[in-house]
C-alpha cells in the first residue's frame, strides 16, 4: 500500500492527482467515500484533468475528461457520455484509515 495523502487534503466534493511508481492517479472524494482511478482515459489513454487536480465538471458531480468531454460515474467509473461510452475507468484500491489515504501498488 502507498500513503497518497492525510484525510483532511481530500475534502469532499474535491479531486486531486497523484504519481504512485509512474502511474498516474486520481482520486475524488463524494458522500464521504474515497475512490480511486488510473488518469487515464479509456478514448485515448490520455490524462483527465483541464488543470491540476481538476477532474470534475461544472457540476462536481461527474470525472470529466478535458480533452474530449466524457463523463464518468464517481462511484464506478463507467463512461455515461462521450467518445467511450460503456467503458470504465480502472479502479485502484483505496482505503481510508486513521486520518489517512492509502492505495494498492
Amino acid at each position: 500500500m502507498h500513503l497518497l495523502c492525510f484525510s483532511r487534503e481530500l475534502a469532499e466534493g474535491q479531486s486531486r492527482g497523484f504519481i504512485v511508481e509512474d502511474r498516474n492517479l486520481l482520486l475524488v472524494r463524494r458522500h464521504g467515500q474515497v475512490y480511486a482511478y488510473r488518469n487515464r482515459c479509456p478514448h485515448r489513454g490520455i490524462a483527465l484533468e483541464w488543470l491540476p487536480n481538476q477532474f470534475l465538471d461544472h457540476s462536481g458531480s461527474l470525472i470529466q475528461c478535458a480533452t474530449h468531454g466524457a463523463l464518468f460515474l464517481i462511484e464506478s467509473g463507467e463512461c455515461v457520455a462521450g467518445p467511450c461510452a460503456g467503458q470504465m475507468l480502472q479502479a485502484i484500491g483505496c482505503q481510508e484509515q486513521d486520518g489517512s489515504i492509502w492505495v494498492s501498488a
